[in-house]
């Protein structure tokens, strides 16, 4: 198959359903070779009966492309192994890992306990973490023996990682922790002929579906902006050669709509050159918040 992916092999993780399985077949529909990560699991992390990610890989071969199937477990070290190890030794080698696995488990933080913490950030950071660590050894090594890949990472943040999401504590913080692994792993993996992107997509999931009904109800004709396709052109775009030059950078994904989006930088500064007394700071605070812009709205508020 010809495009802009031809002959490359992408990890896609989550990959059974919704953005992932959207995902996967985009880049097979430009020529890749796709290994379909998926564990089966429902919205709150539990294994279910069906394989999502067999079926994604017999839609991708009906369509005349290439794909295996793995359900292994990526936030775990030998999951994460076994998966880059899938596209190794099934393909000969790895161009591009998708991190997009995930699931919820929405409290108010009053009512958020630790197992409900731990989960989130098992599955969306150290899900990202781990498969992330693995590929870049093998990027590292390729490099290291001349042939120095060209390699790309698209990691999945959201609006609740950028803004913050009432209800969304745990997953707030772990899609913004996802943020700055991005920039660290940009930075360093630089040097081995690896870019490192992400994204913070809107669409309809399983995630979505529930939180906001409303939202992502599929209209009865017209343009469909919250379907999950909408939002793998980009992703298939950074994970080719086409995107040479771009790391470290956020991309929000919705509909029609493709918005960079600006991180953190120095806004309305003062130096005293000395020490501030607690009135003073408080005073020159104030003075400073009124110079500058308001933060984005969070999700809910």
């Amino acid at each position: 198959m010809s495009g802009i992916c031809a002959g490359r092999v992408v990890v896609v993780t989550g990959a059974g359903r919704g953005l992932g399985r959207a995902h996967a077949l985009a880049f097979a529909a430009e020529g890749a070779r796709i290994v379909v990560n998926d564990l089966g699991v429902g919205l709150d992390g539990r294994r279910g009966a069906d394989s999502p990610a067999g079926q994604v890989v017999e839609e991708i071969r009906a369509a005349g492309g290439e794909a295996v199937a793995h359900g292994g477990d990526i936030a775990t070290t030998e999951g994460a192994a076994s998966l880059i190890a899938a596209a190794l030794e099934t393909y000969g080698r790895l161009d591009t890992l998708v991190n997009n696995a995930g699931f919820l488990r929405d409290r108010m933080l009053v009512n958020l306990d630790e197992d409900d913490w731990d989960a989130v950030m098992r599955v969306h950071l150290k899900g990202h973490f781990l498969p992330l660590r693995h590929a870049a050894a093998h990027w590292r090594a390729q490099a290291k023996a001349g042939r120095t890949p060209v390699a790309r990472v698209v990691n999945t943040s959201s609006g609740a990682g950028l803004l913050g999401s009432v209800g969304q504590g745990n997953y707030s913080a772990a899609k913004a922790g996802i943020v700055g692994l991005t920039l660290v792993a940009a930075a360093e993996l630089a040097r081995y002929g690896v870019q490192v992107n992400a994204i913070a997509p809107a669409a309809r999931t399983r995630m979505t579906e529930g939180a906001f009904a409303d939202t992502m109800t599929a209209p009865a004709d017209g343009f469909d902006a919250m379907a999950p396709e909408n939002v793998s052109p980009l992703v298939v775009w950074l994970g080719s050669p086409a995107s040479a030059g771009v790391t470290g950078r956020v991309f929000e994904a919705e509909g029609g709509r493709i918005t960079v989006m600006e991180g953190w930088r120095p806004g309305p500064s003062a130096d005293k050159g000395a020490r501030w007394s607690p009135a003073e700071a408080g005073e020159t605070a104030l003075k400073l918040l009124g110079e500058a812009e308001l933060p984005g709205m969070v999700y809910g508020a």
